[in-house]
């Protein structure tokens, strides 16, 4: 069983994306900011945006230094106490008061937890240790487990206004990632392609950008020229022009040129509350259009997800698809973000 560090304030959401790295299995949030899982490829827990880091879990007590310090001492470390050569193993303990929900005294925690490993023949190493035990304190739980992954927090290198092109209203790549996680592309084996996803109304090429660094083939598309100019500069930016590459062309995203089956995901933000600069679409026009041609475009098995300013489950529903999770996220006092995971 494995421990998940959430990010951000939205838990359900944290946890459907965090599925993409639980070889399928479920994610159950179990208290604010943390989520349990019976499988988990460390590899892909390097991609999510919405976790921070995954601990296999040895103990579980009472939020309270006592509990813990009692649970570590019972529990099976399930590590070696020393290395091939005989040294012995180094260890260090990282303890967290999550969202701050329980007081805990984070520092007391780490020295009491290290002197029970001490104790245990284990040597405290606070800045290079073999293993890490996280204690995470969250409302009435601590969770005890080794550090076996961590996220990869680049995202601050990635912010719209960083770009070669920029446009304002563009996606912020934290919620970039987090939907291309939500579309479940496989990326692929080292040394061949991952699946495609497509990104009809491909703006700046935000998520085509975060499809490309997991390991998906983007594939973008826009009505606006200057756009698919601005997504090429992007995408060639931060993912240049390796094989396998990326694709944006123009085109309209209710009338796509790409075959029918051939991309595993789709992810789109559909314009907010204004009209649609596609020839002459009305914005319910458009989305119907667009969610019709994701349909078709996308394998049997294939996910689309849709950002938008509104509730869009009944267009979806009649274009074929089946609505898996929806969320609403706030952005501001006049604007919720909905979000619909459709397969």
């Amino acid at each position: 069983m494995y421990c998940l560090e959430l990010g951000g304030n939205d838990d359900a959401f944290a946890a459907a994306e965090a599925v993409v790295a639980t070889e399928g299995a479920d994610v159950s949030v179990v208290e604010p900011g943390l989520a349990t899982a019976r499988a988990l490829d460390q590899a892909r827990v390097r991609r999510l945006a919405y976790t921070h880091r995954a601990s296999r879990i040895i103990a579980k007590s009472d939020a309270s230094v006592d509990d813990a310090t009692v649970a570590l001492n019972a529990a099976d470390l399930d590590i070696p106490d020393e290395q091939d050569d005989g040294t012995p193993t180094t260890v260090a303990v990282r303890a967290r008061d999550v969202r701050k929900t329980t007081g805990v005294d984070t520092q007391a925690a780490e020295r009491a937890l290290g002197s029970v490993l001490f104790e245990r023949d284990f040597a405290i190493d606070l800045d290079d240790p073999d293993y890490e035990l996280r204690a995470c304190f969250s409302d009435d739980t601590c969770i005890l487990g080794w550090l076996v992954a961590e996220s990869i927090r680049d995202f601050g290198d990635r912010k719209p206004t960083d770009r070669p092109f920029f446009q304002p209203g563009s996606m912020d790549p934290l919620l970039a990632r987090a939907l291309v996680n939500l579309a479940r592309v496989d990326p692929g084996a080292p040394g061949s392609p991952g699946d495609r996803l497509l990104d009809p109304m491909c703006g700046t090429g935000g998520v085509l950008i975060e499809a490309g660094l997991v390991g998906a083939i983007p594939v973008g598309t826009d009505a606006q020229p200057k756009m698919v100019r601005g997504t090429h500069k992007n995408l060639d930016h931060f993912l240049g022009a390796d094989e396998p590459g990326f694709h944006v062309a123009r085109a309209d995203a209710t009338r796509h040129p790409l075959r029918a089956d051939s991309v595993a995901g789709v992810v789109f933000d559909a314009p907010y509350g204004r009209q649609s600069k596609i020839e002459t679409h009305r914005l319910e026009d458009l989305v119907e259009g667009a969610l019709s041609e994701a349909r078709r475009v996308t394998t049997d098995a294939g996910r689309a997800v849709v950002v938008a300013d509104r509730d869009w489950r009944d267009v979806a529903e009649a274009a074929g698809w089946a609505v898996e999770d929806r969320f609403v996220r706030r952005v501001h006092r006049s604007l919720d973000r909905h979000v619909l995971v459709l397969a």
